[in-house]
């Protein structure tokens, strides 16, 4: 998971997250993507510049359009760090049931 810090980062800004809830829907231009937001394309383009650079969407270009759309890869790296967690969450919460179920008898 070597972009899983650059991908947090990316992920505390709140336009950022907006904008990865908007390609959760699917695939979009940055005209699309601006439409929504109070910002200039060219302030949605440096948002997405740094989305790209932390590997969390992928554009192609199609004429003078530049689509984004998620990268899966990403993603399912956060979720599997993710998901480490919460295995790990739950096998405190297991350890507590322990012993509060010893603290009963």
């Amino acid at each position: 998971m070597p972009n899983l810090d650059a991908a947090f980062s990316a992920l505390a800004d709140p336009t950022r997250r907006a904008i990865l809830a908007r390609l959760a829907l699917g695939e979009a231009t940055v005209m699309e993507l601006v439409e929504p937001f109070d910002l200039t394309q060219p302030a949605i383009s440096r948002h997405l510049k740094v989305l790209e650079g932390a590997g969390l969407i992928v554009r192609r270009v199609e004429g003078t359009k530049r689509p984004c759309r998620l990268a899966p890869q990403a993603i399912s790296e956060i979720d599997q760090w993710l998901a480490m967690l919460r295995q790990a969450l739950s096998a405190n919460y297991d350890r507590l049931d322990d012993v509060l179920a010893a603290m009963k008898t």
